[in-house]
């Protein structure tokens, strides 16, 4: 795909803003227990970041894991493997699995799956972008920033063939015909 220009379609000051807003919520729900807090890598890190600082807990713990299913394609492969998994045990914990965005559900399906035969307490998901319609496989985010109905985002993470993550805000972009 080649890229004529990037729309925003989320401004810096709209993302700050709902990140507070679902760490509020995520404070609430878990109001004081512990908590394990895994950031999908490469592409939720920005969102982890600002997420995680805004977390109240008697004990907040961090882990990463990185899963591919895209390689450098725009579509998923629909196959997805493990490229780094968890240091932490999440047997008996509460768990909340942060993700930049979900759309065909494959990635958070497999993921979820994972975690649960490995005994967590509770699970549930923090995504910053949902793409509902694209859905493949049944995946509920719990915590969702921003339901979007289409095009290919980047920017505050996320990328396109390892492109554009470092931007502050996210933008579409609009492919050269």
């Amino acid at each position: 795909m080649r890229v004529k220009e990037l729309r925003q379609v989320y401004g810096e000051e709209q993302i700050q803003a709902r990140v507070a807003e679902m760490a509020a919520e995520i404070n609430a729900l878990y109001n004081g227990e512990d908590l394990v807090v895994v950031c999908v890598l490469k592409g939720a890190f920005m969102f982890f970041g600002d997420l995680t600082r805004r977390l109240q807990g008697p004990q907040v713990e961090i882990d990463f894991v990185r899963l591919t299913s895209y390689g450098r394609s725009a579509a998923s492969s629909g196959t997805v493997s493990f490229v780094k998994d968890l240091e932490l045990s999440v047997a008996g914990r509460h768990v909340l699995v942060v993700e930049d965005i979900v759309d065909t559900g494959y990635s958070m399906e497999f993921l979820l799956r994972q975690f649960a035969a490995r005994e967590a307490k509770s699970l549930r998901l923090a995504v910053l972008v949902d793409k509902q319609e694209r859905r493949e496989v049944p995946v509920h985010a719990d915590f969702t920033g921003f339901a979007l109905s289409g095009g290919f985002i980047v920017g505050y993470g996320l990328d396109y063939a390892e492109r554009y993550r470092e931007l502050p805000a996210i933008f579409e972009i609009i492919p050269e015909d």
